[in-house]
């Protein structure tokens, strides 16, 4: 029987790392070659900044040394963090469920529910409640996603009518925000709720998915090392 694949929670950071790495690099063959280079050339950068500060002798042949290899490693991480980001979103852009996996970036403080609703054809609507209110997002054919927003808009604020609820469709066409800016359009839709209300509308909301059948996710090859790649990609 096949292996389950292992939850990327439980890694070691060190095996998260490998893992994002051969995931990036199915996508990225480069990969190995631009992390050489950028820490090649932050390198250098560094040992010159550190050379030529005030000092001399073997102590400051070993600050040099020191500072190139931080400056190295800073700079490889940078470029990791970024074309991981780049190789995981290209392998979810256009795959069921994709905005889901994207809102894993958010960070603590957001709850996001997958698939609170979905249509035969895999058009699905994501929850996520945070600070803005009741942020709806929707993946899959511009029209049809509208009109399930639409819908569960009215039965969101049916049951919570004084919080504020967003909608956004998920995709590459006018008025859509696509896949990789799409956790940072959310977190940048301002702040109208306080903790203690947020805890009150996740229990209004309960009420409302209790009613729900229950959606499973559409399978699709979304990067499992999704979770653990977070910190990697936010190498800014």
């Amino acid at each position: 029987m096949a292996k389950a694949p292992t939850d990327p929670e439980k890694m070691s950071r060190r095996r998260q790392f490998v893992e994002t790495y051969r995931m990036a690099k199915k996508t990225d063959p480069r990969l190995g070659l631009l992390l050489v280079v950028a820490f090649l050339v932050a390198a250098v950068v560094g040992f010159a900044v550190f050379w030529f500060l005030p000092g001399g002798g073997v102590i400051g042949l070993v600050i040099a040394i020191v500072g190139a290899i931080l400056f190295g490693s800073l700079a490889a991480l940078i470029v990791f963090g970024r074309r991981a980001q780049k190789a995981a979103y290209g392998q979810m852009e256009g795959q069921p469920g994709a905005a889901a996996a994207a809102l894993r970036m958010l960070k603590r403080g957001w709850r996001t529910d997958p698939a609170v609703a979905f249509t035969k054809q895999q058009d699905i609507v994501h929850r996520v409640v945070g600070p803005p209110g009741i942020v709806l997002i929707g993946e899959g054919n511009p029209n049809r996603v509208r009109q399930l927003l639409a819908g569960e808009r009215r039965k969101h604020e049916r049951v919570v009518s004084d919080a504020p609820v967003h909608e956004i469709v998920c995709g590459n066409g006018e008025g859509e925000v696509p896949l990789p800016k799409l956790a940072r359009h959310v977190q940048k839709l301002g702040r109208s709720v306080k903790p203690a209300e947020m805890t009150d509308i996740l229990n209004r909301l309960k009420a409302l998915d209790a009613n729900r059948s229950a959606i499973p996710m559409p399978k699709g090859p979304v990067p499992t090392s999704m979770k653990g790649m977070r910190g990697n990609m936010r190498g800014r």
